[in-house]
């Protein structure tokens, strides 16, 4: 991905009209873990191999710069893990809506986020389903295999909850959780009563293609055709335990539109990659695209400034979760959570040794001795646009 921005990037920024957010993005791509952002020069004490280590830009779309942050936000998520069964459901929206979404970005996943997450709360609660609070884990993607627009939210669902009087431990049908059409129906009547509460608050914008539904009359229509499409809620099947569900969130929770591994060629202005068609029965293909429409493609992901896109409710909600778990825990004859103790002032290598198992600070060379520095390498300035620099 940065080999792209470097070559392309460029001519890209001087023939489109990008927002500042996408410009630090492809920015931060392109000078990670080069002499741009300095580093350290370090020597093995045993054999005197020397290796140059040039820093990490950190940035969330960075296909490099996930691993470790991953890690400690999986090791942090286990302590809240019950021994239950958990469900995985999945909200997608119909693609007629992908327009409204990419020039609305912030109020329509805020949007889509609180429809999700109400409509699991109301049927949970409903006695007739439930009848109880479950916690809920939600993790917001806008991609497709083939890059484009595809917005969904994974939702990780307790399979039980606590009794609405807070007594109790209420499980859910074994294997079972809510009906797939229930759950479709009263998603799509929320999304689409509170997309017409933002339209008439004035917080969508319609520029360009969809200027046509400032109008009132044309907007109704939109949005009562919206009725008649389908609206996909996927129930899967549950996890096996809770390390399914650790397997699951270190496969998917800080993924981006698409890692490096997936990218097999760059060359005379076309970029190449491997894609899963799921229409086509899950074949594996590959798709070829010019590099500016690849860098598109790419840049339809980048999330707004500080948007958080995995967030907590019910039972899981950040005010009040450490005491639902507790409470949870009692009810469920476990005992209380047990937190591993923490290591004051921690090193990345050292957090990365003791979650991941790799040690960094071993000679790659003689594979005994230890990496020591000796000599920090400071930023090199290079000549970039002024957009760039901010």
């Amino acid at each position: 991905m940065a080999d792209i921005f470097r070559q392309h990037g460029p001519a890209y920024r001087e023939s489109h009209k990008l927002p500042r957010n996408h410009f630090r993005v492809m920015r931060a791509i392109e000078v990670c873990r080069t002499s741009a952002l300095g580093g350290h020069k370090d020597k093995c004490d045993n054999c005197g191999h020397l290796e140059i280590s040039y820093n990490s830009c950190r940035n969330r779309h960075c296909p490099k710069c996930q691993t470790l942050r991953k890690e400690k936000w999986i090791e942090a998520r286990s302590e809240d893990l019950l021994p239950i069964e958990y469900f995985h459901v999945v909200f997608t929206i119909p693609s007629e809506l992908n327009l409204l979404v990419s020039m609305n970005r912030k109020v329509m996943y805020d949007l889509f986020f609180r429809t999700a997450s109400e409509t699991i709360n109301e049927l949970v609660n409903d006695p007739k389903h439930l009848g109880a609070k479950a916690g809920v884990i939600g993790i917001l993607h806008t991609w497709g295999q083939n890059l484009m627009d595809h917005p969904h939210i994974h939702c990780i669902v307790t399979g039980g909850g606590l009794s609405t009087d807070g007594d109790r431990w209420v499980s859910c049908r074994k294997g079972f959780f809510i009906p797939v059409r229930v759950m479709s129906a009263l998603f799509r009547g929320k999304f689409l009563d509170l997309l017409k509460t933002s339209f008439e608050s004035g917080d969508l914008l319609f520029p360009g293609s969809i200027s046509h539904l400032k109008e009132l009359g044309a907007f109704e229509s939109f949005r009562k055709h919206l009725y008649h499409k389908k609206w996909v809620v996927y129930c899967k099947p549950p996890f096996d335990g809770p390390k399914g569900v650790l397997k699951y969130l270190g496969r998917y929770t800080h993924r981006i539109a698409i890692s490096n591994n997936r990218i097999l060629s760059n060359r005379d202005g076309r970029v190449s990659f491997s894609w899963r068609d799921y229409a086509d029965d899950n074949r594996q293909k590959t798709m070829n695209l010019t590099a500016d429409e690849f860098i598109r493609r790419f840049l339809l992901h980048v999330l707004p400034a500080r948007y958080v896109r995995i967030r907590y409710f019910g039972l899981l909600g950040n005010r009040n979760r450490k005491n639902n778990i507790a409470l949870c825990r009692e009810f469920l004859g476990t005992g209380k959570t047990v937190t591993k103790e923490k290591i004051k002032q921690e090193t990345w290598q050292e957090q990365l040794l003791r979650i991941c198992g790799i040690d960094v600070t071993r000679c790659p060379v003689c594979q005994k001795g230890r990496m020591c520095r000796v000599e920090r390498l400071l930023p090199v300035r290079c000549n970039s646009p002024p957009e760039l620099r901010r």
